[in-house]
């Protein structure tokens, strides 16, 4: 069986293929000539989070968990298989393979905290208990979308009160009469293996932006290309640098000591979410710029060319604010730049778009790398 945290580190690998598929997705989205092109993409928002909900739940077990134990083992290879068959599943989720998308989610949100049932007899049962009962409520409407409503809008709607409900016990703490909910203690305890399975993730995620570029970039490998996939290289390149500066490497520390880490907790994994979601629309944005470098003036394509950096942005500046309790001017100014640009680059060619991100970022980086020679040394004063 896998040993230690290697079996996480292979969870992860199934997920560039999962991120992969899902980047696949959007593009498609983006490219294929639909009049229904916004449902589209929220159907694929949908997506991302039932998928964030499988990975921040595998994250949080095998936080509380001993990693050597058979059970933790198990878990972590019973998510890998399902997170296959999402992957598998992903291009055809709203159409013929809804059913088997919705089975395989729900196998695996039920299947954890029943495989932690079996495997344990202490008072720890009781969340896995919690866990179970909220992923059984939410079950039904994601099995029902998928198998009353092929092919209708009513299977949006059944997944999206799906979700919902997932995250629902997710903020609230999985509340269960009689067995109360997920407490404080709770998050102290897998605070710091938390920040760092949200570091891996964030470093794979950047990575499958790269393994995007590379591959869009291969399928035609002509000089008008090669500007926008070193645009679209030196963005990820620098998402990295400005993630990891500080903040990032101290969100650890930051949840140990803070007053309350069940909602700093709680909070990193939304602040993540928003974060994950800006660095893959900045990497599809860029992969459709190598695509077609002189192609569409769409303003759908500037809102992920330029809205995945500032997302990205936001949910960094909302992660230091979480660890300092204060804003970086840097990623405000940013944002502000990424906000007064768009209009500029309405009707301009989409690798000015890319230029403008990353020469946006580049000035963060640069500003991070400053404040860092003045100040040196910074300890983490997450708020109360």
């Amino acid at each position: 069986m896998l040993q230690g945290r290697e079996g996480e580190l292979l969870l992860d690998l199934v997920f560039v293929f999962v991120l992969t598929r899902f980047s696949q997705r959007l593009i498609e989205d983006f490219t294929t000539d639909r009049q229904v092109v916004l449902p589209e993409v929220g159907q694929t928002v949908l997506l991302l989070l039932a998928l964030w909900m499988v990975w921040v739940h595998a994250a949080w077990v095998t936080s509380r968990v001993e990693p050597r134990q058979p059970v933790t083992q198990l878990l972590i290879v019973w998510t890998m298989f399902g997170s296959m068959i999402i992957a598998v599943t992903l291009p055809h989720a709203f159409g013929a393979r809804g059913l088997l998308f919705a089975i395989t989610y729900v196998a695996i949100q039920v299947g954890k905290p029943l495989i932690l049932l079996f495997a344990r007899r202490d008072v720890a049962r009781h969340s896995p208990a919690r866990h179970l009962w909220w992923a059984t409520f939410s079950a039904v409407p994601w099995i029902a979308g998928a198998a009353l409503f092929p092919q209708s809008p009513a299977r949006g709607a059944l997944w999206t009160l799906a979700v919902a409900l997932d995250y629902a016990g997710l903020v609230l703490g999985w509340p269960v009469p009689r067995l109360g909910r997920t407490g404080a203690e709770d998050w102290r305890y897998a605070g710091e293996h938390l920040a760092e399975r949200y570091q891996q993730l964030i470093v794979i995620t950047i990575g499958e932006t790269i393994l995007l570029t590379g591959a869009t970039f291969a399928d035609a490998f002509t000089p008008d290309r090669v500007a926008p996939a070193v645009l679209s290289f030196a963005t990820a390149v620098l998402m990295w640098r400005i993630y990891f500066h500080r903040a990032g490497a101290l969100f650890a520390a930051a949840i140990e000591v803070a007053a309350r880490p069940d909602k700093l907790g709680k909070s990193g994994y939304y602040t993540q979410l928003v974060i994950v979601t800006g660095i893959l629309a900045a990497g599809v944005g860029n992969a459709l710029v190598i695509r077609e470098p002189r192609g569409r003036q769409d303003p759908l394509w500037l809102a992920v060319i330029l809205g995945g950096p500032g997302l990205f942005l936001a949910g960094r500046s909302r992660m230091e604010y979480e660890v300092f309790s204060r804003l970086s001017p840097s990623r405000v100014i940013g944002l502000v730049a990424l906000a007064a640009a768009t209009p500029a680059l309405l009707h301009r060619s989409p690798v000015l778009a890319a230029a403008a991100a990353t020469v946006v970022l580049a000035g963060v980086a640069v500003w991070d790398a400053m404040r860092e020679r003045r100040n040196p040394a910074e300890a983490p004063s997450p708020p109360a």
